[in-house]
């Protein structure tokens, strides 16, 4: 299991190829990449600052792979998550999971996501027309995550 919290980009292919390190035994790899959008609730966005808090954002990752690994079998994970700037298409973050069956691997790869997207301590601001602001999570990211506590 490996989480990573890291300015420089990442090869989604190398990691996926990494991961699996031709393990005959996994039958199932589910990956998500998130990247920048240069659209973010009606406003034109040009760039976008990450960031974290070192040692407790990796402690906190660590955590909720760790839940993933209780709740579902999984021979591994990887999490990496970018901080500081960034630039619409740039990748943000990679979750990607190993397991023997696809609905292990979809739903852990979910999971933490979901996670991510709620609870990581990451701290995201924007550059748009209109200046400056940091973003909230939204509403549906947090239903998302409700899911998760009431199938535990």
């Amino acid at each position: 299991m490996s989480v990573r919290v890291q300015s420089e980009d990442f090869d989604v292919g190398l990691e996926l190829q990494t991961l699996r390190r031709d393990n005959p035994k996994i039958g199932a790899l589910a990956c998500f990449v998130g990247l920048v959008r240069d659209l973010s609730d009606g406003q034109s966005v040009s760039a976008m600052t990450l960031e974290h808090y070192p040692g407790m954002t990796e402690k906190s990752l660590d955590e909720i792979v760790a839940q993933a690994r209780q709740r579902w079998e999984l021979f591994d994970a990887l999490v990496i998550h970018r901080i500081g700037p960034l630039l619409p298409t740039d990748q943000i973050v990679m979750v990607a999971v190993s397991s023997a069956h696809r609905g292990e691997a979809f739903a852990a790869c979910e999971f933490i996501m979901d996670y991510l997207k709620t609870s990581a301590p990451f701290w995201k601001k924007e550059q748009t027309e209109q200046g400056e602001h940091w973003v909230d999570a939204r509403e549906s990211d947090d239903q998302a995550m409700q899911r998760w506590d009431s199938a535990a």
